[in-house]
């Protein structure tokens, strides 16, 4: 009985230097699944990574800029109007961006923004009138569920031209009905 008991005792023993060793490994890999954690960059948004500016090992300060990520919820078309123009537009007003790299599609977009204040046409901006007169910064943006839909296609910095309805009522003229890559 004596000898049984011991080997009881002995067993116990290990049983519990056994738990104590899973206890162990469990706080090793909850540290590493920590280290991990903290060491892996998030993006805030869902976005695309455009540049990366630091190299996989460097060693950044803090508030150190990795890489520029495309936020793919905020994609829009700058526009500029004339004064006489863009106090006929209204906030959500429709419009149509045809890009010149896909001149067959008609995307619809609506006015999302409009500057506040009257600046000079940029250099870059080629219009009829004359580049002294005044003109209003518009943002042209496209609604997030189509943008959803074509995610694979979405790029910035293709140009392009932006049509704005000014008036209410009437239609598209027919070059301007919609017209989408399948999703």
């Amino acid at each position: 009985m004596k000898v049984a008991q011991a080997a009881y005792d002995t067993a116990v023993s290990g049983l519990r230097a056994a738990d104590a060793a899973v206890a162990v490994a469990e706080a090793s890999l909850q540290r590493i699944r920590t280290l991990i954690d903290e060491s892996t960059l998030v993006s805030p948004i869902r976005g695309r990574v455009i540049y990366r500016l630091a190299e996989p090992g460097e060693v950044l300060g803090a508030g150190g800029k990795v890489v520029t990520v495309l936020d793919l919820a905020d994609v829009y078309m700058t526009i500029f109007l004339p004064t006489e123009q863009a106090g006929r537009v209204a906030y959500g007003a429709e419009a149509r961006m045809v890009l010149d790299a896909f001149p067959g599609l008609v995307i619809p977009a609506t006015i999302s923004f409009a500057s506040p204040e009257a600046q000079f046409t940029p250099k870059e901006v080629e219009t009829r009138t004359e580049r002294e007169k005044l003109m209003f910064r518009f943002k042209v943006k496209i609604d997030q569920k189509l943008l959803e839909e074509h995610l694979e296609q979405v790029k910035t910095g293709i140009p392009g031209v932006s049509y704005i309805r000014l008036a209410d009522g009437g239609e598209w003229p027919a070059y301007l009905a919609v017209k989408l890559p399948p999703p």
